[in-house]
């Protein structure tokens, strides 16, 4: 027997409550706590929803809310939740609100002072990231931009970010995009999630300059894993001119272990390298 407490006098407010993203057996025994206390249930789509609930004799209404209609939905279910009903949001599978509708409930919520509960869980986020075996930490990108553009403005910026890089794509669109990928971290590895959980599970790990290699099945919803860049250090020895001359000027009024502290973080340069520009300059040479 599973010992877990779970409280008959729920708060009223809010419930985010985390769904399974593939095996339902991943569903937690407070989620369906929850939703069955549950006055209404928010639902991305409550024709996916419904075959959950079905499955574990969850009765409590459901009510459609996407990113089509979240804005339309927002008074009436402010108005629920300050009767003091228990409202849950969910999405078609995962960890609501991350790349999914419900942020616009939630800082209304917020502003209004109504209680907000995470009910944790499943997240393919999360769960890539810890069979990825790449740094501790990560920048998670969700769904990548429709146009080239945009993911060549992103992969710009988070390609100069050292940890690793998370995001979510379709199997077709990420053949088309290879090229762009390997642009800007061709020299790290990648891990390829699909369908993880179901029962066509996959997992890919290989070299990003191996991309095109790769035999992707053009089925189903894909997370991706990109590691954190082990050249950063070495792409980073030169400083740029503004940089250097910045440094000659705070010489004059702060010493070398903060400046090197600042311009390190500021400029995300290592340390060695900012300290060692110092102390030439202070030295005179």
């Amino acid at each position: 027997m599973y010992n877990f407490e779970l409280n008959d006098n729920l708060k009223p407010g809010l419930y985010c409550v985390s769904t399974p993203i593939g095996n339902l057996g991943d569903i937690t025994f407070r989620a369906i706590y929850i939703l069955n206390k549950s006055d209404a249930i928010l639902s991305e789509d409550t024709r996916v929803s419904s075959k959950l609930l079905s499955r574990f004799n969850i009765n409590a209404k459901l009510l459609s809310n996407h990113k089509f209609n979240e804005k339309k939905n927002i008074k009436y279910v402010l108005n629920l939740l300050k009767e003091n009903k228990i409202i849950s949001i969910i999405s078609d599978a995962g960890t609501p609100t991350i790349s999914d509708p419900g942020g616009i409930l939630i800082n209304e919520c917020i502003k209004n002072k109504i209680n907000i509960f995470p009910v944790p869980g499943s997240s393919a986020v999360t769960a890539a990231f810890s069979i990825s075996g790449f740094s501790n930490n990560f920048f998670f990108c969700g769904f990548l931009p429709d146009k080239k553009s945009q993911i060549d403005q992103l992969f710009q910026k988070v390609s100069n970010l050292n940890c690793s890089i998370v995001f979510f794509i379709s199997p077709k669109k990420i053949k088309k995009i290879t090229a762009q990928i390997q642009k800007y971290f061709n020299n790290r590895n990648i891990l390829i999630t699909r369908e993880m959980t179901k029962i066509y599970e996959e997992y890919i790990r290989d070299k990003v300059k191996n991309l095109n290699n790769i035999d992707i099945l053009q089925k189903g919803e894909m997370t991706v894993v990109i590691s954190e860049n082990t050249n950063l250090e070495n792409r980073l020895q030169v400083m740029e001119e503004s940089v250097k001359k910045k440094i000659v000027k705070l010489l004059q009024k702060m010493s070398i272990k903060d400046i090197t502290s600042k311009i390190s973080k500021e400029n995300n340069i290592s340390k060695k390298i900012v300290y060692d520009f110092c102390l030439k300059k202070k030295n005179g040479i």
